[in-house]
């Protein structure tokens, strides 16, 4: 008979965990991970149940955390460990039953309700005894001997008992005794516990080209690290470079993705490589790797990092095309395939066969490996990854295990703007942050549906969602039609309703010249050079910078599952907040979803989340404007117009101002 099936106890239900344990949880260092279960077995003798954890790739030995009984109805259990380390930890759940203690509450029943426990006393002696003779270590066997001696000196039942009953001598049963019933849940789960990074970021995407002041020339790296003062007084702290490697010149793309570029067209820094390097190089305009390296200490210097964009594009002048044309596809006339997606054609991208037969797709992925390696040891610890939805999900899976077990802090950014299905597959097999349809998500409705989805369902165990209020792909719709009111009025959804987000250079400019009839950009930089007015009339970087300011300042705001949606009675404003563990930080959030009216609104507080009595006065204080309000009750009134500010954010604090906290009031 299989051992696994005469175990007795049933463990199930174990949350948090990803189908079934077959994916990790992600959590960051510093939280306290806790766990439920569901754990029974026949009859009714008292169980015992532990949460055991372990590093994976570090010590081995487990360490246990006894649970506690939640709901015995319900046989709930729950325990909770602290997660230390930017690592991976293993965790399980053990059960058995504890022999002694079923033994001394059936006895201690049984006495308390008159009966003879004669035999029952004889019964617990002759246990205690076996564990002299089966499991007590040789320097613990003369205490036990003499816990026999004093039972057997006692004549009457009531004084056996108690010493039987006495806790120094059950804790040391508990440690000594047999568990042969023990039960273990197997496999183990497994949780990535990420640095805060992860969770509480605020992005800002370049292309470094287009940094400098010289039309019709790329800036350089060093024109990079001429404008980190401003990005980091922004209050932003990842710059996030589209790819500095060198372009291809065969099918070059020119302004506006056309087909004949001019030999003064930079081209398109997606269509990675040339005669003069691949994914290890440097394009020449942007300076020498020792230039980025510079760039990188500079970021580092100021609290910011670098996180630089992984595409796996090759252009037709890749070194990888001469050297491994296996890597590629290939017509029946035996010329390399480009990309499509029909009626699309992309003459300028080889893509790569990942599925490549034999020892040719282990040389692919490692090549691959070894690319994020190379600039790992340059100093980078994010990256963003292009499309990972048009490469394998083993490779993914194979590629970020592999590196985190080396590098634990490196972060990977999913670009998936894909099915449902597949950007939740991608953060299961481990991208740390994913992309998400916050770009096309513009009403109440549907903003509360998604974001509740986004952090209180399955799938905020292992994906973290980075909103991005544009990309160099995606001008949405709403920024094209409702100006500086509708980028401010998305900036706060995307700083505030999230933890981490990001935001694509010309942001702050409010800049939205869309070519007609699509949602991107027209005369992109994705094609051409760009000489920017930073200060230009119109900006909106007081705001940005402001909002940024209230996320640091407050630790509400730093997380990611602590979203909640409050009542409105009006469609066209969002009423949300979030809400430290203790409540000593509770931030609410009202924005005017409509760029071009004013709108009004009661607003339904519910203080008694925030340990408010109804009876208690508590001040909101605007952190936009600077008012202060004393508030008693749960409604409050208020009017946002988009020609001034489109969102209010208040603090809510505790009004303490009563006679009795006054210095001299018990005096």
């Amino acid at each position: 008979m299989n051992a696994v099936l005469i175990k007795p106890f049933v463990i199930e239900a174990i949350t948090p965990s990803v189908d079934g344990g077959k994916f990790p949880i992600k959590r960051e260092v510093g939280e306290t991970l806790v766990v439920t279960a569901t754990v029974y077995r026949d009859g009714h003798d008292v169980t015992r149940v532990f949460l055991k954890y372990k590093e994976k790739h570090g010590d081995k030995t487990w360490q246990s955390v006894e649970m506690e009984s939640l709901n015995a109805g319900l046989d709930l259990w729950r325990g909770a460990f602290l997660l230390e380390k930017n690592t991976r930890y293993l965790y399980t759940i053990e059960a058995y039953t504890d022999t002694y203690q079923s033994w001394l509450k059936d006895t201690t029943k049984k006495f308390a309700a008159g009966a003879d426990i004669k035999s029952e006393l004889t019964e617990g002696e002759i246990f205690i005894k076996s564990l002299i003779d089966e499991s007590v270590p040789e320097d613990e066997k003369s205490y036990v001997s003499g816990i026999l001696v004093l039972i057997g000196k006692k004549k009457n039942q009531k004084d056996k008992l108690t010493i039987m009953s006495d806790t120094v001598l059950t804790d040391f049963i508990t440690t000594y005794e047999k568990k042969p019933d023990l039960t273990v849940y197997e496999p183990c789960l497994e949780v990535v516990v990420d640095r805060e990074r992860a969770r509480y970021a605020a992005w800002y995407e370049i292309f470094p080209r287009s940094q400098g002041n010289k039309p019709g020339k790329s800036a350089t790296f060093k024109d990079c690290i001429k404008r980190l003062p401003e990005i980091k007084e922004m209050g932003f702290d990842v710059l996030y470079l589209t790819p500095i490697h060198p372009i291809g010149v065969t099918k070059r793309k020119g302004p506006n993705n056309s087909l004949n570029p001019s030999e003064l067209d930079p081209g398109c820094p997606y269509a990675i490589g040339s005669a003069l390097g691949g994914h290890k190089a440097v394009e020449p305009g942007l300076g020498m790797l020792k230039d980025f390296d510079e760039l990188d200490k500079a970021c580092k210097k100021m609290g910011m990092e670098i996180a630089l964009d992984f595409a796996i594009n090759c252009s037709p002048d890749h070194p990888y095309v001469k050297e491994h044309p296996e890597w590629f596809f290939k017509r029946p006339d035996g010329t390399i395939k480009y990309a499509e997606n029909p009626p699309k054609k992309y003459e300028d991208i080889y893509p790569l066969n990942f599925y490549a037969p034999g020892d040719t797709q282990d040389k692919l992925w490692n090549e691959m490996k070894s690319i994020l390696e190379f600039w790992i040891k340059h100093g980078v610890r994010i990256f963003r990854v292009d499309n990972p939805h048009t490469k394998p999900i083993p490779f993914w899976h194979w590629l970020i295990t592999e590196l985190q077990s080396d590098y634990p802090d490196v972060i990977f950014l999913s670009e998936a703007f894909t099915r449902p299905p597949m950007m939740r597959m991608l953060a299961k097999v481990g991208f740390t942050q994913s992309y998400t349809y916050f770009t096309w998500r513009n009403f109440k409705g549907e903003i509360i549906d998604y974001f509740t989805e986004l952090t209180h369902s399955e799938s905020a165990e292992y994906m973290r969602g980075n909103l991005f209020a544009n990309t160099p792909d995606i001008l949405p719709r709403i920024l094209q039609i409702g100006g500086r009111s509708a980028f401010k009025m998305r900036f706060v959804l995307a700083a505030t309703l999230s933890s981490v987000y990001g935001i694509y250079s010309g942001y702050e400019l409010c800049e939205n010249t869309a070519i007609t009839g699509k949602e991107e950009y027209f005369n992109s930089e994705k094609y051409d050079y760009k000489v920017w007015d930073w200060d230009r009339e119109g900006n909106i970087k007081d705001f940005i910078t402001k909002i940024n300011r209230i996320r640091h300042e407050n630790k509400a705001l730093h997380k990611y599952k602590n979203l909640r949606f409050y009542q409105s009675d009006n469609d066209n404003i969002l009423f949300y907040g979030k809400t430290s563990g203790d409540n000593k930080n509770v931030i609410l959030c009202a924005v005017n979803l409509d760029p071009f009216n004013t709108h009004s609104c009661k607003l339904t507080i519910p203080t008694e989340l925030f340990g408010i009595a109804h009876d208690e006065t508590y001040e909101l204080q605007n952190l936009i404007n600077g008012e202060r309000t004393p508030l008693r009750g749960q409604e409050y009134f208020v009017t946002l117009n988009p020609d001034w500010e489109p969102c209010f954010i208040y603090k809510v604090n505790r009004w303490v101002h009563t006679e009795d906290k006054f210095d001299y009031f018990n005096m």
